[in-house]
């Protein structure tokens, strides 16, 4: 009895030291940026600001501002940037703190931050229209779109690979954890999407194994202006990879929706 006692005591103890350690290790989980000092991939579109932040900005219209996932970082964007411009669209990338060569840490505030930033620049600088912004996030970078789309930034709205929250998704990823008594950074996407009066397009691959179809299937349903574009047999990482054509068909369509709403 005595052993057996013990047996739990040190079960316990073990369950709760891994509890502890998520809890204070739980943003190396979910930014787990590519080493850092990292050039953008176009780094003829550079822009720095006094504060530190830097993106990647290429001219065209309308202009598409990409929040990228949490594993890659400006370097990576090369794929979705060429895509965006073979629409003939502008392209804003924007870095987050702790990425690339970008100072700081990444916490879901700073992001934000970041993303403002971002944002503020293309209106106040580059004097671009809200109608002509369309916010982009892909994986993590939707949780980071539909935000700046709750504070009124841009015109139209596409999440790729979404998730409904990060609290949702995280107890879903560690089920043996109370993910969600213990995340900070949440991302409450699913919350939030009926604050968001714009039209939305979501992209989800229909197998990915990250973050599964039925979120991207009930954020649709959540937002008032919503269109759901199900890319079959996609995961989550494969997008450009091996669906291009079907990404690029589903972007091309929303983008040229909002061209023809511009002309009328």
């Amino acid at each position: 009895m005595r052993l057996a006692v013990a047996a739990l005591l040190v079960i316990a103890g073990l369950y709760l030291a891994i509890v502890a350690y998520f809890a204070f290790a739980q943003r190396s989980f979910i930014y787990p940026a590519p080493p850092r000092g990292r050039a953008p991939a176009h780094v003829d579109g550079l822009v720095t600001l006094p504060s530190g932040e830097y993106f990647v900005h290429v001219r065209g219209a309308p202009v598409v501002v990409h929040f990228h996932g949490n594993g890659e970082d400006l370097a990576d964007a090369d794929q979705m940037i060429d895509l965006l411009r073979s629409l003939g669209a502008g392209v804003l990338a924007v870095e987050y703190p702790g990425y690339g060569a970008m100072p700081g840490r990444a916490g879901e505030r700073s992001i934000y931050a970041a993303a403002e930033a971002a944002l503020r620049w293309l209106r106040e600088v580059e004097r671009v229209p809200a109608e002509s912004v369309v916010l982009q996030g892909q994986s993590l970078g939707s949780g980071v779109a539909a935000e700046m789309a709750r504070r009124g930034w841009g015109a139209r709205l596409v999440l790729i690979s979404p998730f409904t929250s990060m609290a949702e998704l995280g107890q879903r990823l560690f089920p043996w954890l109370p993910v969600k008594l213990l995340i900070q950074d949440r991302f409450e996407t699913l919350s939030k999407a009926p604050q968001i009066d714009m039209p939305v397009l979501i992209v989800h691959g229909t197998t990915d194994e990250i973050v599964p179809f039925a979120m991207g299937e009930r954020l649709s349903r959540a937002f008032p202006r919503a269109t759901l574009r199900p890319i079959a047999g996609a995961g989550h990482n494969d997008l450009l990879a091996l669906h291009a054509r079907e990404l690029r068909a589903a972007l091309a369509s929303f983008l040229e929706s909002d061209r023809g709403q511009d002309r009328r």
